[in-house]
């Protein structure tokens, strides 16, 4: 019995946590993004008229590195029909190149190095993932293993109005 209430106190910190962890001081929903003002370390995509995964990280952040697979996952499996997913730490790019070479990362990663873009959404926990329509509007926001591939399908079948 005891062993039981401390499994289930475990099992609640770490549901807990998780919801914490894709935290933001505001609701974003509804948010128009209209300029990123990050650097890219490749080149710059482009995000007109197109649907796009923002997701906030860090390579010191365990649960950052468990949903780097999935968003890969999700690049490659929707990339033909127009998907850009954009990672954006605050890290400089050789940390990033350093990390990728235990965990690559196959979309493309942008550097917000002076957290300007993570304090006007106010991210306050990581990782944080939005999914921003072709208009630019940001529809969902969470945690990137809860990104919802349903909604993520009908944002890149929608036209442009």
């Amino acid at each position: 019995m005891k062993t039981a209430r401390i499994l289930l106190a475990l099992a609640l910190t770490a549901l807990a946590s998780t919801t914490l962890l894709a935290t933001a001081g505001k609701d974003n929903v509804g948010t128009v993004i209209t300029d990123l003002k990050v650097r890219f370390s490749g080149a710059s995509p482009d995000l007109k008229g197109k649907a796009y995964v923002l997701e906030f990280w860090a390579t010191w952040c365990p649960p950052c590195r468990t949903s780097i697979p999935h968003l890969n996952e999700l690049y490659k499996k929707h990339k033909d029909k127009g998907l850009q997913i954009i990672g954006v730490t605050k890290e400089d790019r050789q940390t990033v190149r350093n990390f990728e070479k235990n965990i690559p990362i196959e979309y493309t990663v942008a550097h917000d190095t002076y957290g300007k873009l993570s304090e006007d959404f106010q991210i306050k926990g990581i990782p944080h993932a939005m999914i921003v329509d072709k208009t630019g509007k940001i529809v969902w926001e969470g945690h990137p293993m809860s990104l919802p591939e349903s909604q993520l399908e009908a944002v890149l079948k929608a036209g442009v109005e």
